[in-house]
Parts: C-alpha cells; sequence; structure tokens
C-alpha cells in the first residue's frame, strides 16, 4: 500500500504520462522555476521581518505648515 491508497505501480505509471506529456526539458524548466519562486517568497518573507512596523513607536515628522502655525 502506497500514499493514501496508491501503489507505488501507480505513482510510477502517473510519472510515465507526464513525462510523455511536457517532455523532461520542460519538467526540468518548470522545477528550477517553481525553486526560483520559492527562493524568492524565502527571501521576501525575511527582508521582510528586518522593516519597521507601523506604529512602533516612533512618531513621524510633524508637517511644516503646523509647525509653523505652533509658533
Amino acid at each position: 500500500m502506497g500514499i493514501g491508497g496508491i501503489s507505488v505501480w501507480q505513482l510510477l505509471i502517473i510519472l510515465v504520462i507526464v513525462i510523455m506529456l511536457f517532455g523532461t526539458k520542460r519538467l526540468s524548466t518548470l522545477g528550477s522555476d517553481l525553486g526560483n519562486a520559492v527562493k524568492g517568497f524565502r527571501k521576501s518573507m525575511s527582508d521582510d521581518g528586518d522593516a519597521p512596523k507601523p506604529g512602533s513607536g516612533t512618531k513621524p515628522d510633524a508637517p511644516a505648515d503646523t509647525a509653523a502655525k505652533d509658533k
């Protein structure tokens, strides 16, 4: 018994059909594109954690026109 009731032979047959439909070259480019997408997603998630969050306790500078009215 394989994964979820699918045997190893059924998985091999599905793999052969996919290779026949798309070809090995297209599958390899699809795999590398998918890997680059995952890599970019992980990089953007780690870069997002470094950015300061809005409302993190720092006050924005007052606009010039309101600062002139206070004087």
